[in-house]
């Protein structure tokens, strides 16, 4: 395969992990402080929901780059 394919392909990994979790992030969050707002007295299980959820959609993002560096590692 070609250097420059395989580069293209590390930056098109990281770049859409990255923007697809940020995006994913933003909209979680939004409905969390929604909730809240609704409800405030279910605020703390909100927010540990919210973490752990925000928590698992980090790991994708470091799979994402997991897989952008082993690509990067055939170059």
């Amino acid at each position: 395969m070609a250097t420059g394919t395989i580069a293209l392909a590390a930056a098109i990994a990281l770049a859409v992990t990255a923007v697809a979790t940020a995006a994913a992030q933003g909209f979680t969050a939004t409905k969390a402080m929604d909730a809240i707002a609704r409800q405030p007295e279910a605020a703390g299980s909100i927010r540990g929901a919210l973490v752990i959820s925000l928590a698992l959609m980090e790991a994708l993002t470091i799979y994402g780059m997991l897989v952008a560096f082993m690509l990067v590692g055939k170059i």
